[in-house]
């Protein structure tokens, strides 16, 4: 009898710290759709880490500012606030600071264009995003999304829960 009260116990316990871990720390967010592959794909699902730290290029955020699709979106931080942004739609290269970014996470370069002209200045307290499936991702590079005020960002993407066994996410080395 005692056997079962400490299993039920150890069961309790582990229950209770994965409630507060993903109440304080951790939140789930479900992908929907392409616009991150081949980093993410539809239906993985992510642990974000609430913002409480720096934002950095290179991380994975899921973003809830109002825009036209009235839905999050999960982007990649390319520039950061007083980066300038520069994309060469021929030749397909994202240079930051005039520095080409090396993207080894994307599966082709860059060369849909939108209604945003560049080189562009990102302002302060906001950030430019852009999905890892370049030409198939609404980002900022269209006006129906811009420029990402801080405020929005809902969390920075830590690993993948779902699937299984698929943890790494790429997202700055993870």
């Amino acid at each position: 009898m005692k056997a079962s009260f400490d299993w039920l116990d150890s069961v309790i316990y582990a229950l209770l710290a994965i409630f507060i871990l993903f109440t304080f720390l951790f939140r789930l967010v479900g992908v929907s759709g392409q616009s991150m592959e081949p980093t993410l794909h539809n239906g993985d699902w992510l642990a974000i880490r609430a913002v409480n730290t720096r934002i950095n290029r290179g991380d994975i955020v899921v973003v809830t500012q109002p825009n036209r699709l009235n839905e999050p979106i999960i982007k990649r931080v390319i520039a950061v606030a007083g980066d300038t942004v520069d994309i060469d739609f021929f030749t397909g290269e994202v240079t930051v600071n005039g520095v080409v970014t090396d993207e080894p996470y994307i599966a082709e370069k860059t060369v849909r264009s939108f209604d945003t002209s560049f080189p562009l200045t990102v302002p302060q307290n906001c950030v430019f995003v852009m999905g890892d499936n370049r030409n198939h991702s609404l980002d900022s590079r269209s006006s129906v999304i811009g420029f990402i005020d801080t405020r929005y960002i809902l969390g920075v993407a830590e690993f993948r829960l779902i699937p299984v066994g698929d943890w790494k996410i790429d997202s700055n080395g993870k």
